[in-house]
């Protein structure tokens, strides 16, 4: 073979070499590419449209949480009630987009605590499909998860209503939803959270959501304290707000268990049959048992008991039958209203019975999971998991150990969160006596519910003391006009017949 021949062949072989590495470049190139269009071409336009509809369903709880606390209220709090929970929408949102979402749900941490900020500000986290489900984009499970982050610490300002300060609740919804919501969380629900890799069962919420700010609250009322007229009962001011609070509750509810699915699967199909079954029984057995102590029937009894079957049910609603459900809300509401009717004998105001009712429905929901979880309805979407009833005595201790750690956490973190809070200037919990006396929605915000409130100056009315201070603060419970007389559902007082403008400034 001659030198010009090999040198020929030599320059074919590096050709080949070079072309060869140039394939495996391209061929590397696209792969991201090609898997990038595998995922996409998973994702389920059925899943996708259910998920964005139960996130609206679940966005719109957060506003009907505020006309359910409002109208149990007297009608001087009511307003600021209404605003800390919209705020809550803003406030926690915007945690949860910068880091709260990382630390909750980031699958690359490898710690059962907490997670990590590689999905901070959303970083990665885009169209397509996340670890927690194949069929739906990742930015929805994102601001699906989010709802359910929004209305959480919302809930536990029902127990300090009526004495709390808003400016330093708007700074503890940060805080908290990052120290202990979004920790609980990743424990729950996260890629290798402890509580999850135990085998813990928890289909929409019992620990995060309702352990979580059912633990919280009484922290937080513990640490305010009580009212200066705690021991005087008061009616809700608005049973309407609380009608129309308990439908958007309820509304919302059937998206916030049925979309925990993260499809349109027959596993959430059951989650919302379960719902709606034990919030109905929930409210008929909370209204017998005021009749029966009363003689009366109560719309705010039927209400607080909807709320408690759905409270109880949501832990269990991915895991058990329909039949089961019946029996979550018939002892959630037995339960819930024991706890209602005896809170009085404990140490704190738990003004709009958050821990009665969220913590005691969902803790009790979530044993009664561990003995009802059953493989019949876990299989429904390729999931596995049982209870009790399948065999498995080990879950109803797995899920007490859940519910003493969480409530572990969310009380001690709360609490000392709370008191550093209360240290800062500017940041004092609660109101002052004069305040209070006032009603915190003149005192904070300088704004109140309703307009009769107002002289025709548009300033605020000045109270008549000799009059025993013609008491927005107490509340007008019933107003009926005859001629020139108001009447009061506690005292009969006789205006004289002067100018509207003279009465309201007298």
């Amino acid at each position: 073979m001659t030198n010009q021949t090999i040198a020929e062949f030599n320059s074919t072989e590096q050709t080949l070499a070079q072309q060869a590495a140039l394939l495996q470049n391209s061929t590397e190139a696209l792969t991201p590419d090609l898997e990038k269009a595998d995922a996409l071409s998973k994702l389920s336009g059925g899943d996708i449209a259910w998920v964005l509809i139960a996130t609206c369903l679940v966005f719109i709880m957060t506003p009907g949480l505020g006309l359910f606390y409002a109208g149990l209220a007297r009608t001087k709090n009511a307003l600021s009630l209404m605003f800390v929970c919209m705020v809550s929408i803003a406030v926690v949102s915007f945690q949860w987009v910068f880091w709260g979402y990382s630390l909750a749900f980031s699958n690359t941490s490898t710690n059962g605590f907490i997670g990590n900020l590689d999905n901070i500000v959303l970083h990665n986290v885009g169209l397509e499909p996340g670890a927690n489900s194949d069929t739906i984009p990742e930015s929805l499970f994102m601001i699906f998860q989010c709802m359910f982050a929004v209305i959480t610490p919302a809930l536990a300002f029902g127990a300090t209503a009526e004495r709390m300060r808003i400016l330093p609740a708007i700074v503890f919804l940060f805080f908290w939803s990052t120290v202990v919501y979004s920790i609980i969380c990743y424990w729950t629900w996260g890629a290798h959270g402890w509580l999850a890799e135990w085998g813990v069962m928890d289909y929409a919420g019992g620990l995060p959501v309702h352990c979580g700010s059912g633990a919280a609250a009484i922290a937080y009322c513990y640490i305010i304290g009580k009212r200066k007229d705690y021991k005087k009962h008061f009616d809700p001011h608005n049973v309407t707000f609380v009608f129309i609070g308990t439908f958007l509750l309820w509304f919302g509810w059937l998206g916030f268990n049925g979309g925990s699915s993260l499809g349109a699967n027959a596993r959430g199909a059951n989650a919302m049959v379960c719902s709606h079954i034990a919030a109905s029984i929930a409210g008929c057995i909370w209204v017998a048992l005021d009749y029966w102590r009363t003689g009366k029937l109560s719309m705010i009894g039927f209400c607080t008991g909807a709320v408690a079957g759905l409270a109880t049910v949501t832990p269990g609603c991915g895991f058990v039958t329909p039949c089961a459900s019946a029996l979550f809300g018939l002892l959630g509401a037995l339960c819930c209203n024991t706890a209602v009717t005896y809170k009085r004998k404990f140490k704190f105001d738990d003004a709009l019975d958050v821990f009665a009712v969220h913590y005691v429905g969902g803790a009790i929901g979530l044993i009664l999971t561990g003995f009802f979880a059953t493989e019949k309805i876990t299989s429904l979407d390729g999931g596995s998991g049982k209870g009790a009833i399948d065999g498995n005595w080990k879950q109803v201790y797995i899920q007490i150990a859940g519910i003493v750690s969480v409530t572990l956490w969310s009380l001690i973190i709360t609490f000392v969160l709370l008191k550093i809070l209360n240290f800062i200037p500017g940041l004092r919990l609660r109101i002052s006596e004069e305040e209070e006396l006032n009603g915190v929605d003149t005192t904070e915000m300088g704004e109140v519910a309703y307009g009769f409130m107002y002289g025709t100056d548009g300033n605020s009315m000045t109270l008549n003391q000799d009059a025993k201070s013609l008491v927005i603060s107490e509340m007008l419970q019933s107003v009926s006009f005859a001629g020139q007389s108001l009447s009061l559902a506690n005292d009969a007082i006789e205006l004289p017949k002067t100018t509207s403008e003279d009465t309201l400034k007298a």
